[in-house]
């Protein structure tokens, strides 16, 4: 419906609620003449006399009081859907369709999302636990969690924590091949390559202002960060990974650092990304906020820190 025609039915409704062309004149703010000329054009788009016109009073004809009769039934439909948006806004209610890049996902919020349902009773979650690139917006997903450079210039992002990137190893493969003592051994090393790493195939270490670039030698190369942990731990070799990622390695004793006094690469954000903060959904705030206060202190820091010089035995 245009506004000529929105302006024709409330003309049309005015007059049978005031019983006059000239009182629904004064109640629309308009000339009763204009009302007048508003309902008749109705009457001709639609083709069938809505109103009896008599010098004391208007009423509807059969056509008019059941148009009358839908148009209320509508008016109610648009309340209650306008109802229901602003309970949307209030509550968190109705699907959230969130995406998380698997191995984060996997370890540090799929074991959590029974917590936040529990609290959210009225809310259903889906949940996309996927390496590829996802397009919040054009996949119409709620929130994504990414990691590193945002490029989508659309998306809006608050940063929920820094990571830091450890060289690992087990502790089997430093009594078997040497623990390194300086980043040009690892070029002579069994490493494990990562290859969605934008630096592929080279590592780039820092130490106090001083810089190298380690073209690495990896028998084995993976787009997986769960294979990558798996054939590290299983002795295959010199790992790069998140600290997240490795974390509950290092604390079970199944990986130990290496070349700890090194920074590997630039510490990279992980963020919470989502297409506006405008007029947002209640179900998204508070997935943003949930998990904005699970990790104000993410689990893995203290025991990353704690046994960040753990040697081998």
């Amino acid at each position: 419906m245009d506004s000529l025609q929105a302006d024709q039915t409330n003309a049309f409704l005015a007059v049978l609620e005031t019983g006059s062309f000239t009182a629904a004149g004064r109640k629309l703010g308009r000339d009763g003449s204009v009302i007048s000329r508003r309902v008749a054009a109705l009457e001709t788009r639609l083709g069938i006399r809505l109103l009896e016109r008599s010098t004391r009073r208007v009423s509807a004809t059969e056509a008019g009081a059941r148009l009358r009769a839908r148009i209320g039934e509508a008016y109610g439909i648009l309340r209650r859907a306008e109802d229901e948006a602003r309970s949307m806004a209030e509550t968190p209610t109705g699907l959230l369709r969130i995406s998380v890049p698997a191995g984060f996902g996997r370890r540090w919020v799929a074991p959590r999302l029974p917590e936040f349902l529990a609290r959210y009773p009225a809310l259903e979650v889906e949940c996309s636990l996927s390496d590829r690139y996802v397009d919040l917006i054009a996949e119409r997903y709620d929130v994504g969690v990414r990691i590193g450079k945002l490029e989508d210039s659309r998306l809006i992002a608050k940063p929920l924590l820094t990571m830091q990137r450890l060289l690992c190893a087990s502790p089997e493969w430093v009594r078997s091949h040497g623990r390194p003592t300086h980043p040009r051994d690892l070029a002579h090393k069994s490493c494990i390559g990562f290859t969605p790493l934008h630096t592929w195939p080279t590592w780039h270490l820092h130490r106090r202002g001083e810089h190298h670039a380690v073209r690495i030698q990896a028998q084995l190369a993976t787009d997986d960060v769960d294979t990558m942990v798996h054939a590290a731990t299983a002795g295959a070799g010199i790992m790069l990974g998140a600290d997240w990622l490795v974390g509950p390695e290092l604390c079970q004793g199944k990986l130990v650092r290496v070349l700890p006094q090194w920074t590997v690469s630039e510490n990279e954000k992980l963020s919470i990304v989502r297409a506006s903060r405008r007029n947002e959904p209640a179900k998204t705030r508070a997935f943003v906020d949930w998990l904005s206060a699970l990790f104000q202190q993410p689990p893995w820091t203290d025991v990353v820190r704690s046994i960040g010089t753990r040697k081998a035995d």
